[in-house]
């Protein structure tokens, strides 16, 4: 079955750099595209970036240039890499499968706090 394990949250000061991953299982990683998507209280849950399978990236405007996301076929892992953090990245970061342009499978989450 399809799973997906985020880890590397944390509470980090603005300025600080974080790296998340997120463990994928249960299909094939390398031919799905990949997401990268936050939620934080009181706010509507936003796509922070996106990663297809030829390595082609997006990213939201809010973390342009200051967020990385990659992967490791290989590996079975996606990546993000935080830096220049602000308060308002605080949120639960989760990592996602797309299909036809919709996540279909998500991971429990990681808590990313910027204080």
């Amino acid at each position: 079955h399809v799973q997906l394990v985020e880890s590397g949250g944390g509470l980090v000061q603005p300025g600080g750099s974080l790296r998340l991953s997120c463990e994928a299982s249960g299909f094939t990683f390398s031919n799905y595209y990949m997401t990268w998507v936050r939620q934080s209280p009181g706010k509507e849950r936003e796509g922070v970036a996106g990663i297809d399978n030829d390595g082609s990236v997006t990213y939201a405007d809010s973390v342009k240039d200051r967020f990385t996301i990659s992967r490791d076929n290989a590996e079975n892992t996606l990546y993000l890499q935080l830096n220049s953090l602000s308060t308002d990245d605080t949120a639960i970061y989760y990592c996602a499968r797309v299909v036809a342009a919709l996540p279909d499978y998500w991971g429990q989450g990681t808590q990313v706090t910027v204080s």
